[in-house]
């Protein structure tokens, strides 16, 4: 008897988890995968996350060489010695490019070091460029750490395919929805940063 109760009980378990799991990727998908992309309008600057080199630095000084921005920021997230970055941080008129290291490396981090170069600047308006599944929760730090207006940032997603594996995307989605818990308890950023920003410019 003992033996039958134990069966149903991981029966109902593995029944659980198996809904928990295909709830988190239809909810994941809706979220994350196509997530909203605001429409583009011009700003002060555009400012690349860092996280990978999927073309989006190329991307964020073609913005700006479109004309939404003079300026491109790029988080330089990435060893001193990396030949992209080495590459996109070289000056290219007529656009500015600022390459910065946030004093966290991480979207909190990378808020908080524009909003301290907002203020600078006297910059109102961005357009930050990352993947779009991390759209999301890059809105809500940056409300929380560069501005709570919405009209201060344009989100925009590097357009690239994602070709993952459905257990990556299921890892995604379990890491993005725990990131975006923290985020909102952490709430707003109190007090910035004062650390001087490391950057490279082309002036």
């Amino acid at each position: 008897m003992a033996l039958d109760e134990l069966r149903r009980a991981a029966v109902i378990v593995a029944a659980i988890l198996v809904a928990l799991t295909v709830l988190m990727g239809i909810s994941g998908m809706a979220v994350f995968t196509n997530a909203k992309v605001d429409a583009l309008q011009k700003a002060d600057a555009v400012v690349v996350l860092g996280g990978e080199h999927d073309g989006r630095e190329d991307y964020g000084i073609e913005l700006a060489r479109g004309g939404w921005a003079p300026t491109v920021v790029i988080s330089n997230a990435y060893p001193t010695d990396d030949p992209v970055m080495d590459r996109v941080c070289k000056p290219q008129p007529p656009i500015e490019v600022i390459c910065a290291r946030a004093p966290q490396m991480n979207t909190r981090g990378e808020a908080q070091m524009m909003h301290r170069l907002a203020l600078k600047r006297s910059w109102s308006k961005i357009i930050v460029v990352t993947w779009r599944y991390h759209l999301p929760r890059a809105r809500l730090i940056f409300q929380q750490c560069f501005s709570p207006d919405s009209d201060a940032v344009v989100m925009e997603a590097v357009p690239r395919r994602y070709d993952y594996s459905l257990a990556r995307w299921q890892f995604i989605y379990a890491y993005q929805y725990a990131a975006f818990a923290k985020a909102e308890a952490m709430g707003d950023c109190s007090s910035v940063d004062q650390a001087p920003l490391s950057t490279d410019t082309d002036e």
